[in-house]
């Protein structure tokens, strides 16, 4: 683990250190690109205008959030199935997608935005502007909010909302006196989270941002490798580091702050009796306009404008889009060989790397069952590690450490190289979900197997691993997923024999090819759902 996550860190720092490429041959030590860096005025509006994404991600996504878990874990609201299901769409789709999707539907030539212009005049928002990009980030990032409030608040005992209600409180007065201050770990947690994925936001920067000149630290690194006709490295090295500085402490800090969690615990022994407080009618009219609001903005309105715009040849104002439906978009794709490879590629990255990398975490999370030294804090920090690292950061390390290592050369430019960065990627995600299923697993189970003669492996093999397969069902299914969705990270690796989806559909919508860009954006989704879909009929619980 320490060669896979820290060797790419450290060679991002130390081509930072140098004037040039490292693998030139003449590049030397030098704090040029520093001074480059810190004298760029871009640079200093990239920064700024990341916290400000990232501060307005945050105060968007965190109480929508909280009310939806709130909604649809302390009330009884009807078809609470389907409706988590929906919730938590877009945590499983790339930001690109849904960027992408936006455009079709409320960019400047979207079709809700021309259908708005013919009744009423103007629109009344501009989506290429710091506050659309930023509202479409805080929609997106409301899943994992909810995901983390949601589990916190099943945990709760609802004899304290019950008492409140009983004495006269509103439903919104019980939430804000009583539930809020019982999930503030999760709160919490859930913004640390929410902070590190805003500033690691690649595609809607990209997508949003991008034309109309507004850039953030991950665009900005972007617009590095092509500003001066041939990639800076160093200056690119110099941008992750600041991102690594501004990260890593985040890392620490949720590490810590769920570390004292267990001060705000109100679940005993006796165990805690759930139930569902009662809305009424007006109360059920209300959630479901809150619920469904927020699923037409978050799900419908992207989705279907991909759909849409993958079924038809031509878009604009005046244009008859029933007139325009056709299949053409996929007969194109299917005619170019590279876009048919990437699909294959996906698929192959996904299911085959997929079940790679989970047998890695397993290993990984079996070293480290039940160890409390300090090699489990060493252990715990190199998985927390690759959260605080963006895709394109990961994706442009690797690179530089296949020029970099004489024996990786033969696998540079094969499938196998993505594939290393996307098991850096998705490793704080697998091995979690690995071992919070192991700390399930009685120590007594494998004392008996120890008592009875079989050796550690054994013991793991033979007892360990039966037990927790469904927990290793469930993190092959999200590294599914990850692997998927993932688009940034192969940016930098991908070749001619070895494209991918997502990186693909970055590069055709920086080009304007939006025809086999919303085709593919679509296959992604199918392939998404599909993973879902499966992972659902085999028992998994998305809520877990």
């Amino acid at each position: 683990m320490a060669v896979v996550v820290l060797a790419p860190v450290m060679l991002v720092s130390y081509q930072s250190l140098l004037d040039g490429a490292f693998f030139s041959g003449q590049a030397q030590l030098s704090l040029e690109a520093y001074r480059y860096v810190l004298s760029d005025p871009d640079f200093y509006s990239a920064l700024k205008t990341t916290a400000i994404f990232t501060a307005g991600m945050v105060l968007i996504s965190l109480p929508l959030g909280a009310v939806l878990a709130f909604l649809m874990t302390r009330f009884d609201v009807r078809f609470k199935g389907v409706l988590e299901i929906l919730i938590l769409i877009p945590m499983f789709l790339s930001s690109l997608i849904l960027a992408f999707g936006y455009v079709v539907t409320v960019g400047p030539q979207g079709f809700l935005t021309i259908a708005w212009r013919a009744f009423f005049g103007r629109e009344i928002w501009n989506l290429y502007s710091l506050t659309g990009m930023t509202i479409v980030a805080g929609l997106s990032h409301v899943p994992h909010v909810y995901l983390y409030v949601s589990s916190a608040m099943r945990n709760l005992p609802t004899e304290l909302e019950e008492a409140a209600q009983s004495c006269g409180a509103s439903p919104w007065r019980v939430l804000v006196d009583v539930t809020l201050p019982l999930v503030t770990p999760a709160l919490v947690f859930a913004t640390m989270l929410n902070v590190l994925l805003g500033v690691e936001v690649f595609g809607i920067p990209l997508i949003l941002g991008d034309p109309q000149g507004i850039t953030v630290l991950t665009t900005y690194i972007y617009k590095l490798s092509t500003m001066m006709g041939t990639p800076s490295y160093e200056l690119m090295a110099v941008v992750a580091v600041f991102l690594l500085l501004m990260t890593v402490p985040m890392v620490w800090l949720q590490r810590r702050l769920l570390r004292r969690s267990q001060r705000f615990a109100v679940v005993g022994g006796k165990g805690a009796r759930a139930s569902h407080l009662s809305l009424g009618i007006r109360g059920q009219i209300l959630a479901m306009s809150i619920i469904c609001a927020w699923l037409l903005v978050s799900v419908v309105l992207p989705i279907s404008g991909i759909v849409v715009r993958a079924f038809v040849t031509a878009w604009g104002a005046g244009t008859d889009l029933w007139q325009q439906v056709s299949l053409q978009s996929f007969r194109d794709v299917l005619a170019t060989p590279a876009l048919v490879r990437s699909i294959g590629n996906t698929i192959l990255l996904s299911v085959g790397g997929g079940a790679i990398a989970v047998a890695v975490y397993l290993v990984i999370a079996l070293a480290s069952h039940r160890n409390r030294g300090r090699s489990a804090v060493v252990l715990d920090y190199l998985a927390l590690l690759p959260r605080a690292l963006p895709g394109i950061i990961v994706g442009l390390a690797f690179l530089w450490l296949f020029l970099f290592v004489p024996f990786l050369a033969p696998i540079r430019g094969t499938l196998l190289c993505i594939l290393l960065a996307y098991m850096v990627v998705g490793l704080s995600y697998g091995l979690r979900i690995i071992q919070s299923t192991l700390l399930q697993v009685s120590p007594e189970v494998e004392e008996a197997a120890r008592v009875a003669g079989a050796s550690i492996g054994r013991a793991w093999m033979d007892v360990v691993v039966p037990i927790i397969r469904p927990g290793l069902i469930g993190a092959f299914v999200l590294i599914m997923i990850v692997f998927i969705r993932e688009y940034s990270a192969g940016l930098y690796l991908m070749g001619s024999g070895t494209e991918i989806v997502g990186s693909l559909i970055v590069t055709l919508t920086q080009s304007g090819d939006l025809n086999p860009g919303a085709v593919l954006a679509l296959l992604n989704i199918l392939m998404i759902v599909t993973v879902l879909t499966l992972a659902l009929r085999l028992g998994a619980r998305i809520r877990d």
